[in-house]
Parts: structure tokens; sequence; C-alpha cells
């Protein structure tokens, strides 16, 4: 399958970073799929908090790379045509501000690009307990066409590692973008079952 829009992947600061990391393996192996980045300032602190990784170890794995203050990039603009966006993960700060057109970052810009020309936006949002404020950003942002797609994991495919259980949720937020790879686990019910 060849894929002639580039996926783009923001990173905000929420905990769960790997969930990027791996978001970044996973499509770095498909052919044909360019992916482009932006990591916000925030993203950088929690990728040195939470892992070994380095900046340099993800802008190895994807085609483009954009600084998250650059609000003229090419993603930027309605224009130029992308697969849509997966937010991972997203923060309740970037959250807000793309529910209420705040749109200073680039990440936030971005996605805001893709709302309005009706194209996937897949937010990753990683926070809990949720208040009343934070239910109503979301439902204001599935209205506008976001989905909503926080990092739970699935547990239905046996007693997978932690690594299993953030790919499969990579794979989720793939396949509503419209990549759908055959390693992604499916609930597979019993024919008898009651």
């Amino acid at each position: 399958m060849s894929y002639s829009a580039p996926l783009l992947i923001g990173v905000s600061g929420a905990s769960g970073v790997i969930h990027a990391i791996r978001l970044l393996e996973i499509t770095h192996k498909i052919d044909d799929l360019k992916t482009a980045l932006v990591i916000s300032k925030a993203a950088e602190r929690t990728l040195k908090l939470e892992t070994d990784y380095k900046l340099a170890d993800l802008y190895k794995l994807t085609d483009t790379i954009y600084p998250p203050k650059d609000i003229g990039a090419k993603i930027a603009s309605g224009s130029y045509v992308t697969r849509g966006m997966i937010i991972a993960p997203c923060s309740i700060k970037t959250m807000s501000e793309l529910a209420y057109g705040l749109t200073d970052s680039l990440i936030t810009r971005a996605a805001d690009v893709c709302l309005k020309e009706r194209r996937p936006v897949i937010l990753g949002v990683r926070e809990m307990p949720l208040h009343t404020g934070h239910l109503r950003s979301m439902t204001q942002l599935s209205e506008m066409g976001a989905i909503i797609a926080p990092p739970l994991p699935a547990f239905y495919h046996g007693a997978p590692s932690v690594i299993d259980m953030v790919d499969q949720i990579c794979m989720r937020w793939l396949s509503l973008v419209g990549i759908d790879l055959p390693e992604k686990k499916v609930w597979l019910s019993e024919e008898n079952s009651i």
C-alpha cells in the first residue's frame, strides 16, 4: 500500500512518552509512509524523565521534524495535505488549547488545520481523574470531529507485557487514521459463548 500524504505526530508533555516512541518505531518500518514530527518543550523534558531516549533518537525515526513554535510551517496550512494527526501523549493543556481554538503552538495549529480540513485527529489524552471541564472539552472536540482515544490497554490478547500493551494502543491509533497493520491484535470472541 502506498501512503502519499504524511502522517503528523505530535508529542505533548503528558506522561506516557513511550507511546510516541513506539508509534514512531512502528511507523518507521512501514514502507512508503512518511511522518512529520512536532515535539513540545514539555515533551522533551518528559522524554528525559521517563526514558533513556534522546531527542536525536526520535529524529532518526521520522522524515520531517518541525520546531514546536514554527506556526509558519507547511503543516500549519490546510493547503498542505496530510493523512491526519495523532497527538500522543496528549496533555490536558494541549487538548484544551485545541478545544478552544488557542493554537499558538505548531502542535495545536496543525491539529486545528486537520480538524477544519476534516482529516482525522486522534488525541491520546493522558490524564486521570478527569473533572467536568476536561470532559466538556473532550465533548467539544468530539463534536468538532476529533477522536478522543486515551491510551487504555487491552487485556484480551493474553498476558501482555507493557510494551505489548503500548504497541496495541499505537496500532489502534494507526487504525483510526486508516493504517491497519496485520500484527494488530483484535477481539476474537468464542463462537459458542453465552
